[in-house]
């Protein structure tokens, strides 16, 4: 239970969904949280209290990822509170349907800032500190539909395919440098996100799933402690997919 034993974290969109149930996970091993979403504190109030409540501190810093000044505040209160972030999880994402030929620029634009442009900002923002201590995990959540693409979902799928993309490239520039980058390809969590698609698409997916269901939250926090801990310390530029079986590699 003490696997991240003192290591500062910074997990994004962590005010509900896979952000919350990662940061928690990563305060039951040991690690304090910097909180980070684009909600108000009110609404991180249950993440908080999670990581509160396993002994470990608490930042919440109020960010849009998409947007540099917003991310350089949040990485100065981190870095202020903290002296430094061990664990930074690109998790931040949003979600919409459309055909491409309905799809309006500016949709694409937002999922495109939000969900790519995001992991990028965080990064830079971050991975200067742990370069100079040569330690350090990123950790980027894409998803499975960045693997196998989906209809309606092309511009979702894009992103995340730039996330997968950018996790291989970034691991090649800096992991003889102490810094190991990955990501992680959930299949159909039950989610806030998940309950904005809908019921068509819902319905449609679980037919195509080989385990027969949705995923929980905590069927995807394991492999993020694995990611940031001294278990893992072999992966490099990989892309873990708990996804029910939706993609065999």
């Amino acid at each position: 239970m003490n696997r991240l034993k003192d290591r500062i974290a910074l997990v994004t969109g962590a005010a509900s969904g896979i952000g919350k149930g990662i940061a928690i996970a990563f305060a039951r091993e040991g690690a304090d949280l910097v909180i980070a979403d684009r909600v108000a504190q009110e609404r991180a109030a249950e993440v908080i209290a999670g990581v509160m409540g396993h002994g470990r501190e608490a930042l919440f810093w109020q960010t849009d990822v998409s947007d540099e000044r917003s991310v350089r505040s949040m990485a100065e209160a981190a870095l202020g509170r903290f002296g430094r972030v061990d664990i930074l999880v690109n998790n931040a994402g949003i979600f919409t349907e459309s055909l491409i030929e309905n799809l309006s620029i500016e949709d694409w634009d937002r999922v495109m800032n939000v969900n790519l442009r995001g992991v990028f900002l965080c990064t830079r923002a971050l991975i200067g500190q742990m370069l100079e201590r040569r330690d350090g995990r990123i950790i980027n959540i894409a998803s499975q539909l960045g693997q196998i693409g989906g209809k309606s979902v092309g511009h979702y799928s894009a992103s995340k395919a730039g996330v997968i993309g950018l996790t291989k490239s970034l691991a090649r520039e800096v992991s003889l440098r102490g810094v190991l980058v990955n990501a992680i390809a959930p299949g159909p969590i039950e989610t806030p996100l998940l309950a904005s698609e809908t019921e068509e698409w819902r319905s449609g997916k679980l037919a195509e799933l080989p385990i027969g269901r949705f995923g929980t939250v905590d069927e995807v926090t394991p492999t993020a402690v694995l990611l940031a801990s001294a278990e893992g310390s072999y992966y490099v530029g990989q892309t873990l997919g708990p996804n029910g079986g939706d993609v065999m590699l």
